[in-house]
């Protein structure tokens, strides 16, 4: 498997051993008429070009490079079972397709996707032969409609301000998995640090009626507690008291490791996980807590975009890299923005003990017309129930910047359905409605974008939360713009951006007037985030950003992952005390 790209298995929190990565060279076709279904291109031997899967045919990684629109696209690929997953079942897994998908075995259709950011699987083991098996994926992709999310992919031809390249078809790994018939298929988890404790609602297939199912959990080799149960409905409650405490903490990824054995009728299904024990609070008193201590939220600005990958990373190295360099800049963590990160990437963050705001890619959705909310809706739960258990993601972020589109109102029953949806699934996480735009009652947080550049003015922005006031609001306030509820605690979740470009790219920009020199960098640099460190009221920050992306240059890093300046000097900036935390 070392000559396949992104080889390694893609999710690390529900692992078995018998699994194909199916990532490397497809067939693939460009059907901008979308005649493809009317001529059964699914029923093909072959395509007109190939590609390198997981990559997006617009990236340079994939091998086609064309960032032209692609109305949709088809792939094609042989499959080879191995003799010994004989009387399993087969799972196909697509772990990214944007937009709506269609997944054809051996010329006949196994399923439908709705979403380009979320992953998805099809029991394909009806449709298998003995032999020459293929797989057909026809994705469809329209980001001018309107009525799907497309994050920052740009509705024009070419990249501009802060909308990038687009992502069409296949972006993550495509992979096959082998289970019994009764097998788990994923859990929740739900840590209690008080009484040290991890209570797990097990998911499983319908077969396991009837199964019997023994969890493990291990802190570093040693087993920390067990339990057992009869399998009786499609969700199982099991709860595990744990010998040992082991905090997951900010730099401290502790994690426990699972074992999921179900046995039914002589056959076990053994499957991998792990979980880490942390509780989260925000609360206006209290401002970030984990595990019951206060502690400032240092974020970064991260949209996950790579020159040769797009939104695709080049390799699992480079999520890591990401990580490191925001860490060793002063950042305990990351907003995850306009994008559903890929597993791998929480897993290195739940490694690291480094906190995320989960958001999604809701810019190109129309949120004015209420009936979006379907389109919206099924995608966004499917993220909670992917990343649910993953103890990086510290928080839940479903839009960002929702404005008034065509004249037509922003529809607060549309952001008050999402809030109230999102608290229903997951109660243990604050959510953010809507990152730093739309005025909604329904929100765990007061949450705003403030690119001020001026440091004394910034400061004053916020200089009277105590008193229910925030300036930013009084003095630039218009009606896509927030005003402050004081019962809320507040995170200004994006500022700063100070642009250090590429002179000789007449596209390339930052917020606010240019620096000089780096002198004059650190300053404003400092200035804007002391102001926020020094104010008792504030929670957190979010600089903006980890690196550039395309022409807006704005980042600590360059699109290339370079240094701009020594990252002692930012952590300097970054980490020192705040006052929140005294």
């Amino acid at each position: 498997m070392n000559n396949i790209p992104r080889n390694e298995h893609p999710r690390p929190d529900r692992k078995r051993n018998d699994w194909i990565n199916l990532n490397g060279q497809w067939d693939f076709e460009i059907d901008n008429a979308k005649v493809g279904v009317e001529k059964k291109f699914f029923t093909r031997d072959s395509l007109d070009m190939k590609i390198t899967v997981p990559f997006s045919p617009e990236s340079v990684l994939s091998g086609v490079g064309i960032t032209d629109f692609m109305n949709a696209v088809w792939y094609r690929r042989d499959l080879d079972i191995p003799a010994e997953w004989v009387g399993k079942r087969v799972i196909l897994h697509i772990d990214a397709c944007d937009y709506a998908t269609t997944v054809y075995v051996n010329g006949v259709a196994v399923g439908d996707h709705r979403g380009g950011y979320t992953s998805f699987q099809f029991d394909i083991t009806d449709k298998l032969k003995e032999e020459n098996n293929y797989v057909t994926v026809y994705a469809v992709d329209d980001i001018r409609s309107n009525a799907q999310v497309a994050g920052k992919q740009s509705q024009r031809l070419g990249s501009f301000g802060c909308s990038y390249t687009r992502t069409t078809g296949i972006w993550q790994t495509v992979w096959l998995e082998a289970v019994e018939s009764a097998y788990v298929k994923s859990y929740k988890v739900f840590a209690n640090i008080s009484n040290p404790s991890v209570s797990l609602d097990v998911f499983t297939s319908d077969k396991a009626i009837g199964a019997t199912l023994e969890v493990e959990a291990y802190y570093e080799g040693k087993l920390m507690g067990k339990a057992c149960s009869n399998v009786n409905s499609l969700s199982t409650t099991v709860d595990i008291a744990l010998a040992e405490k082991h905090l997951w903490e900010c730099g401290q990824g502790r994690l426990y490791d699972l074992v999921f054995k179900l046995t039914k009728d002589g056959k076990t299904d053994i499957m991998d996980g792990y979980f880490g024990l942390r509780e989260v609070s925000v609360t206006k008193e209290h401002g970030l807590q984990l595990n019951g201590k206060t502690v400032f939220g240092r974020f970064i600005l991260d949209q996950g975009f790579y020159p040769d990958g797009i939104i695709t990373a080049p390799t699992d190295d480079a999520l890591v890299f990401d990580i490191e360099a925001s860490m060793s800049c002063g950042f305990n963590g990351a907003r995850l923005h306009q994008k559903v990160f890929e597993p791998r990437f929480l897993y290195h963050a739940d490694r690291h003990g480094y906190m995320v705001w989960a958001e999604t890619g809701n810019w190109g959705l129309d949120h004015t017309i209420e009936n979006n909310i379907y389109n919206f809706l099924p995608e966004w739960l499917e993220e909670i129930e992917r990343d649910f258990s993953h103890p990086s993601v510290i928080g839940w972020c479903p839009t960002n910047e929702t404005w008034d589109k065509f004249g037509r109102q922003q529809s607060n029953i549309f952001l008050d359905t999402v809030y109230d949806v999102t608290k229903v699934i997951d109660k243990t996480r604050p959510v953010i409605t809507s990152s730093g735009s739309f005025p909604t009652k329904r929100t765990d947080i007061h949450d705003v974008h403030d690119y001020e550049q001026n440091p004394e003015i910034f400061k004053e922005n916020y200089a009277k939360i105590g008193e229910g006031i925030i300036n930013d609001q009084l003095k630039r306030m218009n009606p896509h713009r927030q005003q402050y509820n004081p019962a809320l605690p507040v995170f200004v979740s994006e500022y700063g951006g100070i642009g250090w470009v590429d002179k000789s790219d007449n596209t390339a920009w930052g917020y606010g007037k240019a620096v000089a020199d780096e002198d004059e960098f650190f300053a404003r640099l400092k200035g804007l985030t002391d102001a926020l460190l020094d104010n008792p009221y504030i929670f957190a920050y979010c600089y903006t950003q980890l690196t550039d992306v395309e022409q807006e240059q704005n980042g600590l890093l360059t699109y290339q992952r370079k240094f701009k300046f020594d990252p002692k000097r930012y952590y300097e900036i970054f980490s020192k005390k705040a006052a929140i935390e005294e």
